[in-house]
């Protein structure tokens, strides 16, 4: 598939759709209710790697959880959704150690067990151009560094 562009993002949370990629039911239904609260609006909610595949055209941003019902195709999904469709990822799960090369194209990752504050606090941070908070100020959101972006210790640069 050919690589988009980074979609522009529509003002206003209620304008940004969300996709959640759980296969844990209450787990999906939860985090629903967090984002809902926090103003966005659930797109779909996916429990693998065909259905967060279906949703993907039509999410803003979406938070993917690793290991789902067809295995450990999260780091795939979060990838596919980035390059292919322009989405912002955040990984929501309880091995941040599996993500590997799929940071690349990740915001970054809330470990479980989740706080809501902290699913919501990422989200806003998702959703702003530019944004009030920053990740480094959201408790339990570990944001992810663009490759090369940190000088090797002893470089100048």
């Amino acid at each position: 598939m050919a690589s988009h562009p980074p979609r522009r993002f529509r003002a206003g949370l209620f304008q940004q759709s969300l996709l959640i990629v759980e296969d844990e039911i209450f787990v999906a239904l939860e985090i629903e209710q967090i984002v809902e609260d926090a103003g966005f609006a659930v797109q779909a909610i996916a429990a693998d790697l065909e259905g967060a595949m279906r949703s993907a055209a039509d999410c803003d941003i979406a938070l993917v959880d690793l290991n789902l019902r067809d295995g450990p195709t999260g780091p795939k999904i979060g990838t596919f959704l980035s390059t292919q469709h322009g989405v912002r990822v955040i990984y929501v799960t309880a091995n941040p150690s599996q993500i590997g090369d799929a940071s690349v194209c990740a915001l970054g990752v809330i470990t479980k067990p989740f706080r809501a504050h902290s699913i919501a606090a990422a989200l806003q941070l998702a959703a702003a151009d530019e944004p009030e908070l920053t990740a480094a100020e959201i408790s339990g959101f570990m944001p992810f560094l663009p490759r090369g972006s940190l000088n090797a210790p002893g470089s100048r640069g």
